[in-house]
């Protein structure tokens, strides 16, 4: 069986990239069940809590993380090193996460046959 990894490394807004990915995980969720996803550099701000985005105009589309349990994606993995760069924790964001060094993350990204970035 695949394994397959997500791997988001841009921020929420200004690209509809984030939005992609996180429909692209959901719709494979529907064929396998080995599924992870790691948010990686500025990616760690697609769960950050209290986002606005209407401000800018753009769609607010951070609330369907918490769909990832409905979908039984359980494996949420957020890299330690970027939230601190960018001055967060964990309780920052929306949804349960693992939070994994970036030796860590490696790691456990290595384990995954098929690897899909947004």
């Amino acid at each position: 069986m695949s394994k397959i990894a997500f791997t988001c490394r841009r921020g929420p807004h200004g690209t509809a990239s984030g939005r992609e990915g996180l429909d692209a995980l959901l719709a494979t969720s529907a064929l396998t069940e080995s599924l992870a996803l790691y948010l990686v550099g500025d990616g760690v701000m697609q769960l950050v809590s209290g986002q606005s985005p209407q401000g800018i105009l753009q769609r607010h589309y951070a609330p369907t993380f918490k769909m990832l349990e409905l979908y039984d994606i359980e494996e949420v993995y957020v890299c330690a090193a970027s939230l601190a760069e960018r001055g967060l924790t964990a309780a920052d964001l929306l949804i349960p996460v693992t939070v994994l060094s970036p030796g860590e993350i490696r790691r456990s990204w290595a384990s995954f046959t098929t690897h899909i970035c947004f």
